[in-house]
């Protein structure tokens, strides 16, 4: 199905999902715009599995238990369109060409089992189409904001905000890391005890003059096989020469008898002349019988002594193949294998010289490691009142009164990948309570906020398009609602927002509100998607504000929620 579609306006997002016998999804499609992105609907109308397909879409596992019962597979397409250069750069390092700036993610389950993922129609990975998705969206599952809970996640919120400070001095923290691994690892190497270092000599020298004993010749193992596999049948070859000799030789062969008769036509081709053209023909056999004669001779006697040509043969290969079970397939591989042994010994023998040059290297290595990770961490101390003020500013719009927030940085004995940090955050939601750390004091509503008010700083910076957000209103009601709704909608001023919610206060904020249903059609349950027109979507919000009962004054409850919001 061709979810390609054309519009004046270009910009980086998700345009299209199409799914087809997905559970109780028998066939639906789902156009996006930009801005906030609303899905609602009943509970149990198919709200998280429309999320389970674009995960499935986004390389996660494919489970042959999601195909709708009947159907043989299940399909999910999601379209994207490519805005950001530094994308169309990364996808192109991984031969990835947008058609007409359009990326289509397509994933196939079978019932036997089978997963196919295509990128714009060609096969891929399940590994780089999770690469691919990443780069163009992320998702905000309910259960994503746990993460704050672990501290070493905390890290990774810090440098977000600090991206641009940090991206360069982070990346030869890295680069300074590897090569830090790399000196490490041959030093280590190298630092053998001097009794394993001379027996591994030892043995080296010793294979290397076991092949050099064999003298061997590139082509040589060829050559013989060839002539092993003759020698093998040199008795019947032999044979064969000897009946020829017997049968043609000048003790009554063939060749006496053709001499005999040549000599009787010579005789009397004066007298007739067809005896003449018959005595031109057989002179002829005759010659060449005599030519064939003085050629047997020496190709037999090529066989005179095979039996000790074939065991000096026999002899040779057996050695040669010898040594290729223990160097290499052929003589080629086997001259290369010495050749790494001559340089090892070379190595080994210049030990002391070689240690002193791999311990300058590891300490150049290691003084390069110290300072990259104390620029880096330079950089997160100075982002760290910044990060304080943005995160309380962002949790008090979230209806966290008098908040305070810490961000704690300790360094660690030695560096790593990304230098010397350990970072947790600290946290005290009341007045007169004393700063603990985030896990100890946040409820699972509490750090969905929190999370969201995370997003909110490091939406700017972020380099995703499409960000989706499953029921992140989890354990929140009225001013709180409201003040979450307020900060999705900041957040879609800089990314589409696809969010998936139960509360009126967002689904009010929406530039594209779609509705969930589900309903029995012939004896099945089958789950549809529709966008909603303004009307509708003030209907749906009064179901979500009334429950069963819609009445007038819920209505415009309703429509005073979607004014307040299009003043935002």
């Amino acid at each position: 199905k061709n979810l390609r579609k054309t519009e004046s306006e270009r910009k980086g997002m998700l345009r299209n999902l199409h799914v087809k016998n997905l559970a109780l999804i028998d066939e639906t499609e789902i156009e996006f715009g930009n801005g906030l992105n609303i899905l609602s609907g009943e509970t149990g109308a198919g709200k998280s599995l429309l999320l389970g397909s674009v995960n499935l879409a986004m390389g996660g596992r494919a489970n042959k238990d999601l195909i709708r019962e009947g159907a043989d597979y299940a399909l999910v397409e999601l379209l994207f369109t490519v805005d950001s250069d530094a994308v169309k750069r990364q996808l192109e390092d991984w031969e990835i060409e947008p058609e007409e700036g359009e990326i289509l993610l397509a994933r196939k389950v079978q019932r036997t089992g089978r997963s196919m993922c295509r990128i714009n129609g060609e096969t891929v990975s399940a590994d780089l189409m999770r690469k691919v998705a990443s780069l163009v969206l992320t998702v905000h599952g309910q259960h994503e904001h746990e993460a704050l809970l672990i501290q070493k996640n905390h890290l990774s919120y810090l440098d977000a905000f600090c991206r641009a400070e940090l991206k360069e001095p982070l990346s030869a923290c890295r680069s300074a890391w590897e090569e830090y691994q790399k000196c490490r690892h041959d030093l280590k190497d190298v630092s053998a005890d001097s009794e394993s270092r001379m027996r591994e000599l030892s043995f080296l020298e010793f294979e290397i003059a076991e092949i050099e004993a064999a003298q061997l010749k590139p082509g040589e193992d060829e050559v013989l096989e060839t002539a092993y596999r003759r020698l093998l049948h040199a008795q019947k070859i032999q044979d064969a020469y000897e009946l020829c000799r017997e049968q043609l030789g000048s003790d009554g062969g063939a060749s006496e008898a053709v001499g005999r008769a040549v000599r009787a036509l010579s005789e009397i081709t004066e007298y007739d002349e067809g005896a003449a053209a018959l005595y031109e023909q057989l002179n002829e056999i005759d010659l060449l019988l005599a030519d064939f004669c003085m050629e047997l001779s020496p190709a037999m006697d090529a066989f005179g002594n095979f039996m000790q040509e074939l065991t000096e043969t026999e002899e040779r290969l057996n050695e040669i193949n010898r040594l290729k079970s223990k160097y290499g397939s052929d003589i080629e591989k086997i001259l290369s294998e010495k050749e790494k042994k001559e340089e090892r010994v070379a190595f080994l023998q210049d030990y002391e010289a070689q240690i002193e040059k791999r311990k300058e290297a590891f300490s150049k290595a290691e003084k390069r490691l110290l300072e990259c990770a104390d620029r880096v961490h330079a950089i997160r101390e100075a982002a760290v009142p910044g990060f304080r003020e943005a995160v309380e500013s962002a949790l008090s719009d979230l209806n966290f009164e008098q908040i305070r927030f810490e961000t704690e940085i300790n360094k660690k004995e030695s560096p790593g990948e990304n230098g010397y940090d350990e970072v947790r955050f600290l946290l005290a939601a009341n007045p007169g309570e004393p700063m603990r750390p985030l896990e100890a004091v946040a409820s699972g509503g509490e750090l969905s906020r929190i999370m969201l008010g995370l997003k909110t700083i490091l939406a700017q910076n972020d380099s995703v398009d499409t960000m989706i957000f499953d029921e992140i209103d989890t354990g929140i009601s009225g001013f709180t609602a409201q003040k979450v709704a307020e900060k999705l909608k900041q957040v879609s001023h800089f990314h589409q927002v696809l969010c998936i919610t139960h509360l009126p206060q967002i689904a009010a904020m929406a530039d594209r509100h779609c509705l969930i249903e589900k309903a029995a059609h012939d004896g099945r349950t089958i789950s549809t998607v529709r966008p909603l027109d303004e009307e509708e979507s003030i209907q749906e919000l009064g179901r979500m504000l009334g429950g069963a009962k819609i009445t007038e004054s819920v209505l415009n409850n309703a429509r005073e929620l979607k004014e307040m919001a299009g003043k935002l």
